[in-house]
């Protein structure tokens, strides 16, 4: 008799991850909480809708792998050698301190020894899908505290290999005479699997992508992408290495070639999607009858992990002459358990290397520890603030320098954000010997340019202690070019607050800001996009034999407008905007009257352009384009209306247009 599959249950899932996920957004909770609960209620602990078993945990897995290759793509070779005294130092004596006052905590309880080690094992590791996941959020992987965990992270990977040969070996069901040649031969196989990676890969991984993207097939350069991922993860799992590990090291071996970022982007949907699958299977771990029954011991477990891996890194990292405020950021973005640890408590059962109620204590403190991180590692700014009085006196130290180097300025250019953008405007400005004054967030960035001798510091422009010690009051203009268009509303909105009479230049990304920020009081808004097309209609009209005088006078009309003649662009599959902001830029769309299209026979008059918000630009009748049309103007079949109006507005219209009111 066959097994019968119903899709049900997926649906099921699918359905209340969507509810929950909506739900966390709106209460801006992490979404991987939302997963962690929808694993917990659909399954065995109360809906039991899906079963738990090694395929689910496996593909929770694979969504661990695409991660760590997303990760290996922010690093490069180099890089990592430079991290090497936080991969070793910190890490390893990390893994090595936690290891050993865990299992001297568990001894003084009562604990076994054979049953403390594999506790303490899975205890020492700490979530990576977690760390690194807020880490790039809150985009803080290039700054000291980032690093410093990842490397940390990097060190419990390799850490898992040899615990996972002392684990077998403890428990009886491995040769202990043959323990140090296991492990020496452990350590040979890593050395000679990442050597050959590193080696072999760094000289093919090039080429072999330039003869794929050759073919010039999205479709194939996406299967391409997920045969390296999984194929380099696969081999190292075939030398007993983490899966994980070996996705790091392809994606490190992507990062230095030119395919970098569009790797990346074919990559996000698979690494996403699977990482909320694997926050779904831990959370289907959860059982609630050991919540109740061990809840004393769980506390006491849970009290380890985040207070005593915390204590364990922060004191290691100060002892490495790290700052107070980097080492206590580190110490709370490693204070909880990790995925690692679920698997090294499974095989730990399995050989009885631990007991069930202890697994299921252990299991309940790291899956609460995971739980609770991100409300921990949101917070952690606040925290160090808080608990470290130097963190203040160097913000204080740092808006005081800020203020010195601008008291000498005046009647200079304010510059926010010193990206390709910011940089630019800055090299004109300093050609016409106009003296400017720049503000960015990324440390590196900042520290390179100050060391070249740019006016830049690193600060926060949304702070508006920040826009006065950088000199707002005494600036002549703003100019703000920053990415993100939220972080640029919440600047200039300070500025307007500040000093409203203060001309500010503002960079658009998106056409839809353009009227927002001059609603907001900017002098004017640049969009990206239309200032890139009108140069190149300048060069088409130069190009035709049209006068440099006719060409100025035409663009500066149309930026005069603010672009107006240019609002409702036809919008594509490729377009970013139209489909991800729910529809509601505006955009230009063309119909034809086919048929017995209701609107046949009607007048101008008789349509519903203004109550339906939408604007008619003009009718193609023929050949001919009927601009302006009168009021009593009447629609023939086979004409096409050319409207422009927000997404929702142009299908009710068309709608309306083809079929009436029904």
């Amino acid at each position: 008799m066959h097994e019968t599959f119903s899709l049900a249950p997926i649906v099921i899932v699918l359905l209340v991850s969507v509810i929950t996920v909506i739900y966390c957004r709106k209460f801006n909770i992490p979404s991987m909480l939302g997963y962690l609960l929808v694993g917990f209620i659909a399954g065995p602990g109360m809906l039991k809708l899906i079963p738990q078993g090694h395929a689910t945990d496996y593909l929770g897995e694979i969504g661990i792998v695409f991660l760590m290759f997303s990760i290996g793509l922010e690093f490069s070779l180099p890089k990592l050698k430079a991290m090497r005294r936080l991969v070793f130092g910190l890490g390893g004596l990390q893994v090595i301190v936690t290891m050993l006052s865990i299992i001297g905590i568990l001894m003084l309880m009562g604990v076994s020894f054979n049953w403390a080690f594999a506790a303490a094992g899975a205890m020492t590791m700490s979530s990576t899908a977690i760390v690194s996941r807020i880490l790039s959020e809150k985009t803080e992987l290039g700054q000291p505290h980032g690093q410093m965990a990842m490397g940390v992270l990097l060190m419990q990977d390799i850490a898992v290999v040899p615990l996972m040969i002392l684990i077998p070996a403890l428990s009886g069901k491995g040769d202990e005479g043959s323990l140090g040649a296991a492990l020496g031969l452990a350590g040979l196989k890593m050395l000679v699997t990442l050597g050959v990676l590193f080696v072999v890969g760094s000289k093919v991984m090039s080429r072999w992508f330039r003869l794929v993207a050759k073919r010039k097939s999205s479709e194939l350069f996406m299967i391409n992408v997920l045969l390296v991922t999984l194929g380099v993860a696969y081999l190292t799992e075939l030398e007993g290495l983490s899966m994980a590990l070996g996705a790091f090291v392809a994606g490190m071996l992507l990062s230095e070639t030119e395919y970098r970022f569009q790797v990346e982007d074919d990559i996000r949907p698979f690494r996403d999607i699977l990482l909320g699958f694997f926050f779904i299977t831990v959370g289907m771990k959860l059982d609630i009858q050991a919540l109740i029954g061990g809840w004393q011991q769980i506390l006491i477990l849970l009290a380890i992990l985040l207070v005593l891996k915390a204590l364990v890194v922060f004191f290691i990292a100060l002892h490495m002459k790290h700052p107070i405020a980097d080492s206590l950021k580190t110490a709370l973005y490693l204070a909880q358990g990790g995925e690692f640890g679920f698997v090294m408590l499974n095989i730990s059962s399995k050989m009885n290397m631990v007991s069930p109620e202890l697994e299921q204590a252990a299991t309940a403190a790291i899956l609460l520890s995971m739980i609770i991180a991100p409300f921990i590692l949101g917070s952690s700014d606040a925290i160090v603030s808080r608990f470290v009085k130097s963190s203040w006196d160097m913000k204080a130290l740092d808006l005081h320098s800020m203020l010195v180097e601008t008291m000498s300025k005046s009647d200079h250019v304010l510059i926010i954000g010193f990206g390709r953008g910011g940089q630019t405007v800055g090299r004109v400005l300093a050609q016409e010997n106009i003296p400017y004054f720049a503000l960015d967030l990324d440390i590196a960035r900042v520290q390179v340019a100050r060391n070249a001798g740019e006016p830049v510091s690193f600060g926060d422009a949304k702070r508006r202690e920040v826009l006065e010690a950088a000199g707002l009051e005494r600036a002549k203009m703003v100019v703000i070019t920053l990415n993100n268009m939220h972080e640029t509303q919440h600047v200039l909105d300070n500025i307007m607050s500040l000093h409203p009479s203060m001309p500010v230049y503002v960079r658009a990304t998106n056409d839809d800001y353009v009227k927002t920020f001059t609603d907001m009081g900017a002098e004017e808004a640049v969009s990206d996009t239309k200032e890139t097309s009108l140069v190149l209609a300048s060069y088409a009209m130069l190009g035709n034999g049209a006068t440099f005088n006719h060409v100025y006078q035409t663009i500066a009309n149309i930026r005069h407008s603010r672009y107006a003649s240019l609002e409702g662009l036809f919008v594509g599959s490729d377009d970013e905007n139209g489909f991800d902001d729910g529809g509601k830029s505006v955009c230009r769309h063309a119909f034809p009257l086919t048929g017995e299209a209701y609107a046949i026979g009607k007048t101008i008059r008789d349509l519903p352009l203004d109550n339906a918000g939408i604007k008619l630009l003009f009718i193609r009748r023929n050949t001919s384009r009927i601009e302006n049309p009168d009021l009593d103007f009447q629609l023939q079949p086979n004409d096409i209306l050319v409207v422009a109006g927000r997404q929702e507005e142009i299908i009710s219209f068309e709608n309306w247009s083809l079929q009436g009111n029904t």
